[in-house]
């Protein structure tokens, strides 16, 4: 068996391609290399997306719930491919199913971003992910990341080329 890592911000951004305002992890507390990863993301008033989601009531929208969660499996698959991300090499989510939402994540939460690898199976990678606030299960999905290269700026429609 692996020996648990544990990182802290200067390795989660060793590891990880994002950054602010879209790094959502802020610590590992585990990682155990082809297995599991459990990561830390603070929650504060100070997020971008708070000032909209709601003024009178901020709460963390739950696509960016879902998004620390894919993070933080993107962490448990650089590691377990042994690969850092640069231009040759990233992890794409590609899939999500049976996301549920179960309480509100506000300002001065920690959310607690558990993924377990499930299967690898032809470079398809299915996690089983949970969020939680202290014993209190916030959110929980089904998650799917593949290996692949970034080919330049990405163009959608009506985008100039």
């Amino acid at each position: 068996m692996n020996e648990p890592l544990h990182m802290d911000i200067y390795e989660v951004l060793r590891r990880l391609p994002h950054r602010y305002p879209f790094l959502l992890v802020d610590r590992v507390l585990e990682c155990v290399p082809g297995h599991k990863v459990r990561a830390l993301k603070n929650v504060t008033i100070n997020e971008p997306y708070f000032q909209g989601h709601f003024p009178h009531r901020p709460v963390m929208p739950g696509v960016i719930i879902i998004e620390a969660l894919a993070q933080a499996a993107g962490v448990l698959a650089f590691v377990t491919a042994g690969v850092y991300p640069d231009e040759n090499s990233v992890f794409y989510f590609v899939g999500i199913d049976k996301a549920r939402f179960r309480r509100p994540v506000e300002p001065g939460d920690q959310l607690v971003l558990q993924a377990t690898l499930e299967r690898n199976l032809r470079g398809i990678w299915k996690l089983s992910a949970v969020a939680t606030v202290g014993d209190e299960e916030a959110a929980s999905a089904e998650l799917m990341l593949a290996p692949g290269v970034p080919t330049g700026p990405v163009r959608g429609p009506g985008t100039p080329a």
